[in-house]
């Protein structure tokens, strides 16, 4: 390719942080031949459909980048259970699969470079509890760490849950605090949102054993 080609990605540097869009690349004046080419000489990352990460752009991809690509891919995806509590500092261990939480009737494809364990949610509940995180790079969505455990329990996980809850990244919270009513080894506010979560999603018996 010509260097003039070279000249523009570099300029892109500057005027893009990092991730950028077929869309964008397009208008800046590159065919998708040059965007192949580029992707195939290392200088472009492809990391899902219409989005690739500048390789040489002097950033380094974030901590959280998975959770900003797999929002790129479907801005409706939600970061949800383990990932969920990994992400907000709630747990110590990066779970191999990035889980994520669309509504039943959203059948996007998400493929991406890492692994993605997906869950549909029913429309009541796929609303409740979630964050918006902005950041250079990109935003995406989570669901706050309390509506996360209540989750690992509705669907079975409750040894991850216990396991989460005692993890230091999350304060004094230990597993034992939920299953009492006073939640004294709780933040007051912590506990009452874990109880109207759990109230919600039908798993306060399972706080209560």
């Amino acid at each position: 390719m010509r260097n003039s080609t070279y000249g523009k990605l570099n300029d892109l540097y500057q005027k893009y942080t990092g991730y950028i869009g077929t869309r964008e690349l397009l208008e800046e004046g590159f065919t998708n031949r040059q965007i192949a080419a580029l992707t195939e000489e290392e200088y472009l990352e492809k990391i899902c459909h219409g989005y690739y990460w500048m390789i040489r752009c002097g950033h380094s991809k974030p901590m959280d980048y998975k959770c900003i690509e797999v929002s790129l891919s479907n801005p409706r995806a939600v970061i949800c259970l383990e990932s969920a509590c990994f992400y907000q500092g709630a747990a110590r261990q990066e779970p191999e699969a990035l889980a994520v939480a669309t509504e039943r009737t959203d059948r996007s494809l998400m493929k991406m470079n890492f692994p993605v364990e997906r869950h549909y949610f029913s429309p009541n509940y796929y609303k409740v509890a979630q964050k918006k995180i902005d950041t250079v790079f990109g935003s995406y969505r989570i669901y706050d760490v309390e509506r996360s455990i209540c989750d690992l329990i509705r669907l079975g996980k409750v040894k991850e849950a216990e396991a989460i809850c005692s993890e230091t990244g999350y304060g004094a919270m230990h597993f034992d605090a939920i299953s009492h009513a006073d939640g004294k080894d709780m933040e007051r506010e912590e506990y009452q949102r874990l109880l109207k979560y759990a109230e919600l999603f039908r798993v306060r018996k399972n706080f209560m054993q």
